[in-house]
């Protein structure tokens, strides 16, 4: 790699993570600058996480993964050794959640004979430790990709699955193949104060949707067009908040009721504040029947019908889309569906904006009706906006007393 380095040569997509090709060159001893190994920090050795624990003529022992090392250099380091408290906390709590799960209280944490753990427990550290890794740099992943104000964090403390292997975020409409999405507006407004002046929702013939704190005023049902990239007025317009993005610190959390991954706010969120967008891959009403049969299969649920006016095309976040990919169903959800134009006006391809109905706490988990229909004095009418039909019930487990039993 250095030679190649030093001739500028060639480069190719890795399929490999970056730990594996630091192992790989500290293991030829090698050094390449593109994956942070130099002749300064080739022999350095930094602690990655703790796999092991066993007490030696009353000495306490850990076995050390070092970063950037494979796995047959870890060495046990005697814990006075070891300046690594938040690791040494990590392992600690992992060994605990451990063994809380074992159903019956005679395991115990070290054996009798040799004062170590017992492998089953080092195996759960060590996988925890690798997820806790994995999930971090889906963390850095994420923030890397968006294009919002809201950071985005990833926790999972319920079990030790790690990130999706099939999603890619997008922060926009991703269109299929022969479907084109218009992005530029023919027109826009000329406004020197568009809260006061008859602006772009006036051309269209609706009101202008939000009132002076930025919340939604207008009824579910009814569309949002904001100002657009031909409008004259500035970026801090009161006509332009869904085009801002996400504006909340979110969290992508694993659920303790089965239902997977959801999202929780880490902020408190006002009533009738815009929350998120739900993108994905846009594609024909037709596709999205052949590909809804397919999820029902499989018990998932990622398919929106654009149907505000037609019925020709339907959002697919299965694959590719923001935060809302991981947003739970609920009977009495905490957001609302609105329909929103701005520089795309074709009425067959709104985007798709969620509104909560009401203050959600921080830690509250967001949910939203795959039904389309709400709750509270936003959602107290039905929108007809459902989801592509399905073959197959899938049961909700969303716990609201309101619960229809069926996400369908």
């Amino acid at each position: 790699m250095a030679a190649a380095e030093a001739r500028g040569a060639w480069c190719v997509p890795c399929l490999v993570s970056l730990d594996t090709l630091q192992e790989l060159c500290r293991k030829e001893k090698l050094t390449c600058k593109s994956i942070g190994i130099t002749k300064r920090n080739l022999n350095n050795y930094e602690v990655e996480y703790l796999c092991d624990y066993k007490v030696v003529k009353d000495m306490e022992y850990y076995l050390v993964k070092w970063k950037g090392w494979p796995a047959s250099t870890n060495t046990w380091e005697p814990l006075q050794n070891l300046k690594c408290p938040l690791l040494l906390r990590q392992f600690s709590n992992d060994k605990h959640s451990y063994l809380s799960q074992v159903k019956k209280g005679k395991a115990i944490t070290l054996r009798d004979k040799n004062k170590a753990l017992r492998p089953a427990v080092a195996e759960y550290i060590v996988k925890k430790a690798k997820q806790r890794i994995a999930l971090q740099r889906w963390q850095d992943e994420l923030n890397r990709r968006k294009n919002h104000k809201g950071m985005i964090f990833v926790e999972n403390t319920v079990d030790l699955e790690g990130p999706p292997s099939d999603f890619y975020y997008i922060n926009e409409y991703k269109p299929a193949p022969g479907i084109s999405l218009v992005n530029e507006a023919t027109f826009g407004c000329s406004c020197t104060d568009c809260f006061f002046e008859k602006c772009c929702p006036a051309e269209a013939g609706v009101l202008l949707a939000y009132n002076k704190n930025q919340q939604i005023k207008i009824p579910p049902g009814t569309p949002i067009y904001e100002c657009n990239s031909r409008c004259q007025c500035g970026p801090d317009c009161p006509n332009r908040i869904v085009q801002k993005g996400t504006q909340y610190s979110l969290c992508i959390f694993r659920t303790s009721n089965g239902c997977g991954w959801g999202v929780k706010t880490l902020v408190k969120i006002k009533r009738m504040s815009f929350v998120m967008e739900y993108v994905g891959e846009v594609i024909t009403s037709e596709e999205a029947e052949r590909r809804g049969q397919l999820y029902d299969n499989k018990g998932i649920t990622y398919l929106f019908d654009l149907d505000y006016e037609s019925d020709e095309f339907t959002v697919d976040a299965a694959r590719y889309g923001n935060v809302s990919h991981f947003v739970n169903h609920s009977c009495d959800p905490n957001l609302q569906v609105f329909n929103v134009f701005i520089d795309n006006l074709d009425t067959r391809l709104p985007r798709i904006a969620l509104f909560s109905t009401r203050t959600i706490n921080a830690g509250e988990e967001l949910t939203f009706d795959y039904q389309m229909k709400g709750s509270g004095d936003v959602s107290s009418d039905s929108i007809d906006h459902s989801p592509v039909k399905k073959t197959v019930r899938t049961v909700c487990k969303c716990g609201a007393v309101t619960c229809r039993g069926y996400l369908n």
